[in-house]
């Protein structure tokens, strides 16, 4: 179980070093620069949390199990998130201002396609670290 929020977590800095970094190149800016925080190792490392709700939703279709994982991730991203603010007096990825579509500044709904494929690609990650792997 360790092992797995570990690789969670190291997954999670990745893709959103990726993500940001592609973000810049649209915006123009060649060298790729990228943004995380460390507050987002342990926030994507309790993806282990949500392996018991993969295998209840596993036979489901694709697209409502995408959409189950968009709804679940924008909960986890506004809790975790005014925790965050709660303890710290801000919100590390405030959208407030960036567009029309955030709430509260912790989440944005124009965001729901990227969470909708990142929530697919746990579901295959998870069958992958337990089936394949054997990190139990």
């Amino acid at each position: 179980m360790i092992r797995r929020f570990l690789i969670y977590g190291l997954l999670g800095w990745l893709m959103e070093v990726m993500w940001t970094g592609f973000l810049s190149a649209l915006d123009g800016d060649w060298r790729l620069t990228s943004t995380t925080y460390l507050w987002m190792f342990p926030i994507y490392g309790l993806a282990i949390l949500l392996e018991p709700v993969h295998n209840v939703i596993r036979p489901w279709t694709w697209w409502l199990r995408g959409m189950v994982w968009v709804v679940t991730i924008w909960f986890i991203e506004a809790g975790s998130g005014l925790l965050i603010k709660a303890v710290t007096g801000a919100i590390p990825w405030d959208y407030t201002g960036q567009t029309p579509l955030q709430i509260a500044g912790v989440i944005r709904l124009d965001m729901a396609p990227l969470w909708f494929g990142v929530g697919l690609l746990f579901e295959r990650l998870h069958d992958y670290l337990v089936e394949v792997v054997g990190i139990r």
